[in-house]
């Protein structure tokens, strides 16, 4: 429907954002999500909890997670030129980056363990993986760390912050509704930006 209506709602939604990224306010009705539990793989325990993956449909209730949507790709794709062009991403940085993939970590994983062998030194691999990673960011350390470490003030920062911020969810399965809970960290998984602010907040402690 909003493809069809385009032409006559894009000024709306052209206002709706600019307003949205110069007064640094995310939308408050974009910030309820609808939790569908999905199983991390086939195979595993359907009776666990452990082995579900939260993803989160965005702006559920309300309408179309589509706007929701579309204004984290505008910020996503702002907040990436910003930090390429400043240099501010690890180099060696593979996770969500435009060309990056698994294939590429592994590639220079490997190259540097043969480089070792072949000059006749030591290699030792130690492999870290973060339990539910995208529930563990805590809100105000990201968004010092965005402050600090990368640089993002003002205006950018009050949206990161308001983004963040009042977030409440509730689980859906199948007909059964949850109670509505407030979150008071996590960034969304199934959001366009989740990934990112993960990310950097996973650089950050490395820098750290």
């Amino acid at each position: 429907m909003l493809k069809q209506i385009a032409d006559i709602i894009s000024p709306f939604i052209i206002e709706l954002f600019d307003r949205s990224l110069c007064k640094g306010l995310f939308p408050a009705t974009f910030k309820e999500a609808s939790i569908t539990p999905v199983l991390k793989k086939p195979g595993l325990d359907a009776t666990s909890v452990s082995s579900y993956r939260p993803i989160s449909n965005l702006h559920f209730i309300t309408s179309s997670p589509v706007l929701s949507k579309l204004l984290e790709c505008l910020v996503a794709r702002q907040l990436m030129e910003y930090l390429s062009l400043a240099d501010l991403v690890p180099p060696l940085q593979s996770g969500f980056r435009q060309g990056h993939f698994t294939e590429t970590a592994v590639l220079r994983v490997l190259a540097d363990i043969l480089q070792a062998v072949d000059r006749g030194d030591l290699a030792a691999l130690v492999l870290l993986d973060l339990s539910a990673a995208f529930d563990t960011v805590n809100h105000p350390v990201l968004l010092e760390r965005l402050q600090q470490t990368f640089g993002i003030g003002d205006a950018a920062l009050h949206w990161f912050q308001s983004y963040l911020s009042s977030r409440k969810q509730h689980v859906r399965r199948g007909p059964n509704v949850s109670s509505v809970t407030y979150l008071v960290c996590v960034v969304p998984q199934g959001s366009v930006l989740g990934p990112i602010l993960c990310v950097l907040y996973s650089c950050i402690h490395l820098i750290s």
